[in-house]
């Protein structure tokens, strides 16, 4: 725990693997971005990796970061807890943050409350919205200014709710993946590569893990970059009856989706999953077929240009946020719908 530091940095930890920057600490850097403006304070990443890792630096600075603090080891070559949470405790210590950053990946769930644990402060998981406001406590007089308002979905996600640390710092969150819009690269930016030293910090670390291989597979989809998805649910019925959604994309070439109850149906694998523990999309298009609506998975698709949602009950809650919808059976509506579209064109669906 550090004292709290209003002068303190924003810092968001740059997930890196194999030499490449994950997509989540860019779309943290956006948001990280827009908090340090209210604060009036520099955004800073955290880089951690092998010899060499300092090359990816430039692309945090185009992002919009003011500061890189790159920490380069042979023991940090492959994630490990205890050598990441060693180095960033060392860094919070010395630097005194007052907000720490971290995508909500299997990484950045590890990690974080690792680092939380060590440094004896607080953090908030799977934050879906991160703000800067002023709080007071119930029967206190005392306000405090300026604190990070950690957003998040709770009791299965009935509620939202906010929550605030204003006496054991740095406030620390980690974040969905997909809920914040990535920021554009600015050519020609500027900024501050801080090499850390940490050799000493390091040189009694024994990482309890040898990696002898690393495998990795690719997403089958890549769900955050579709113009358009069509999606199913449970009341699709069965695997063989989830060819209907297959069929409708490739009418529309658009990406497959799936709520979580498809996916655990097995009628759809994981990486097709829309939803708040799935992926966050904002197509122009969004097709909801035999798809409720709870709020976990509104959470992932309700930011959607157009959505279309498809169910035989008129009452399903998936119409709350649907700007057009289709009471009816989607064995009967899929069917007439890829008839109308191979008559007309997909660009006419989607303008």
């Amino acid at each position: 725990m550090i004292d709290v530091n209003r002068q303190g940095e924003v810092w968001v930890f740059a997930e890196a693997e194999d030499g490449r920057l994950s997509d989540v600490p860019l779309e943290l850097l956006g948001k990280g971005r827009q908090l340090a403006e209210v604060l009036h304070v520099p955004l800073a990443a955290i880089l951690l990796g092998a010899p060499g890792v300092g090359a990816l630096a430039d692309r945090l600075v185009a992002c919009g970061t003011d500061k890189v603090y790159v920490a380069a080891h042979e023991k940090l070559a492959h994630y490990q807890a205890v050598s990441y949470a060693r180095v960033i405790c060392h860094l919070i210590h010395q630097q005194a943050p007052q907000i720490v950053l971290y995508g909500a990946t299997p990484m950045g769930r590890d990690l974080a409350p690792t680092v939380a644990s060590a440094a004896r402060c607080g953090l908030t998981a799977d934050c879906t919205d991160l703000q800067i406001g002023d709080h007071k406590p119930p029967g206190s007089e005392n306000v405090h200014k300026n604190l990070m308002f950690q957003i998040r979905p709770a009791f299965g996600g009935n509620i939202i709710a906010t929550i605030v640390n204003y006496d054991r710092w740095p406030q620390m969150a980690t974040v969905r993946e997909g809920v914040m819009v990535m920021p554009q690269d600015q050519q020609g930016r500027t900024g501050q590569i801080v090499t850390a030293e940490v050799r000493e910090v390091l040189k009694d670390v024994d990482p309890p893990l040898e990696i002898l291989e690393s495998i990795r597979r690719d997403k089958k989809v890549n769900l955050k970059a579709a113009r358009a998805i069509v999606a199913g649910g449970a009341g699709v019925g069965s695997r063989e009856n989830f060819q209907l959604i297959w069929d409708l994309a490739n009418c529309l070439g658009a990406a497959v989706g799936g709520s979580r109850a498809a996916v655990d149906l097995g009628f759809v694998d994981h990486d097709h999953q829309v939803g708040q523990t799935g992926t966050t999309v904002r197509p122009a298009l969004y097709v909801a077929c035999g798809i409720s609506g709870a709020v976990q998975h509104r959470a992932g698709m309700q930011e959607a240009s157009r959505i279309l949602a498809i169910n035989t009950d008129r009452d399903a809650p998936v119409f709350q946020v649907a700007h057009m919808g289709i009471v009816g059976d989607m064995n009967v509506v899929i069917p007439k719908l890829i008839k109308a579209i191979r008559h007309g064109t997909s660009e006419s669906v989607l303008a």
